[in-house]
């Protein structure tokens, strides 16, 4: 069966990426299809596959709306069976204010069928946008001074180390290139800082990044005040995005994935000790969190992590005795 080749275009701001799908669409002689368009049916994924051989031979940009997850997208194209293929993931990002983008606390909201709704936090889709893109393209860039342009270019770097990046409109012409992104994704930069592997295009001496591991649980007491009252008013620099795993003392055998952009943090399970097969590993054994933020005193952090570990004397006590901690973090629902 033939397939036809779509570049996908996601973005939270929505007159920036508009603008972007309809140029690149112009200029590639592919095929448009705006999120209006596809934002009338229940999935717009689905009506994207839909869509897409219409266009034939010529190919289709599709934009989605925005509370779409991009690995919605890459996995729903991936199906052997797909009458499309995906040929690149394009991500527009405001670059006069991203960094705020990825501080906001408010949700995106796509309508379903029924009257309910979908609900996406805006800093998560920013950043998970720029992570799983083949190709960010940075618009309203030529109204930041220098040196601001280049901590957004470094940040976008850090966050998606394996994408392409453009300015819009660009001062050079580029040829769009075509980077069918994999089912299965190494492309976020906070596994390829898990991995070793962390090599961004762009750096900038304000932007860093930090592997933080630790062989003991959290004591939750004490990991939450250290997200409330520390991280999060900055006082080891602006993390602007922190992914991996960790296991809290309370939860014995269960290792969560760690989940923060800006202000909102989440830990939700994702694997079980005991469940694991002979031939799987673990995910982590302890903590195993990737940083990545502006001007982070690594030392100063790393310091205060080891600190809201169980101590020798706590550790020693065992789980027993970790189950009696307090435990200020939302109980997880059993299936």
């Amino acid at each position: 069966m033939d397939q036809t080749d779509v570049v996908a275009v996601v973005g939270t701001c929505a007159p920036e990426r508009a603008r972007c799908a309809t140029d690149l669409a112009r200029s590639t002689g592919r095929v448009l299809f705006p999120a209006l368009r596809v934002s009338m049916a229940a999935d717009p994924v689905d009506e994207a596959l839909a869509l897409a051989p219409w266009a034939a031979a010529e190919g289709a940009v599709v934009e989605f709306p925005p509370a779409i997850a991009p690995t919605e997208i890459i996995g729903r194209f991936a199906d052997p069976g797909s009458p499309a293929r995906l040929v690149g993931l394009t991500c527009v990002v405001d670059a006069a204010h991203l960094l705020d983008d990825l501080g906001r606390d408010d949700y995106l909201v796509h309508p379903l069928p029924g009257g309910s709704r979908r609900f996406r936090a805006r800093a998560l889709a920013t950043a998970t946008q720029i992570e799983y893109a083949t190709t960010v393209v940075c618009a309203n860039w030529d109204a930041l001074p220098t040196p601001e342009l280049s901590v957004v270019l470094a940040v976008v770097s850090a966050l998606g180390p394996r994408a392409r990046i453009r300015l819009h409109p660009a001062p050079v012409d580029a040829p769009e290139l075509s980077d069918p992104p994999a089912s299965a994704q190494d492309r976020p930069g906070w596994i390829a800082l898990l991995n070793d592997e962390h090599d961004p295009h762009m750096t900038d001496s304000r932007v860093r990044t930090l592997r933080y591991q630790s062989l003991r649980p959290f004591h939750p007491e004490r990991l939450e005040r250290l997200l409330e009252d520390r991280i999060g008013t900055g006082e080891f620099g602006a993390v602007l995005r922190s992914a991996g795993f960790c296991r809290l003392a309370t939860r014995p055998k269960v290792t969560a994935h760690w989940e923060q952009v800006g202000d909102m943090i989440s830990l939700p399970p994702v694997s079980t000790d005991d469940d694991l097969a002979e031939d799987e590993e673990l995910l982590a054994a302890g903590q195993d969190i990737a940083f990545i933020g502006l001007d982070l005193d690594d030392r100063a952090l790393v310091r205060a992590l080891d600190d809201a570990c169980l101590t020798d004397d706590e550790f020693a006590a065992g789980p027993d005795a970790w189950a009696a901690l307090a435990d200020p973090f939302p109980a997880w629902a059993e299936a």
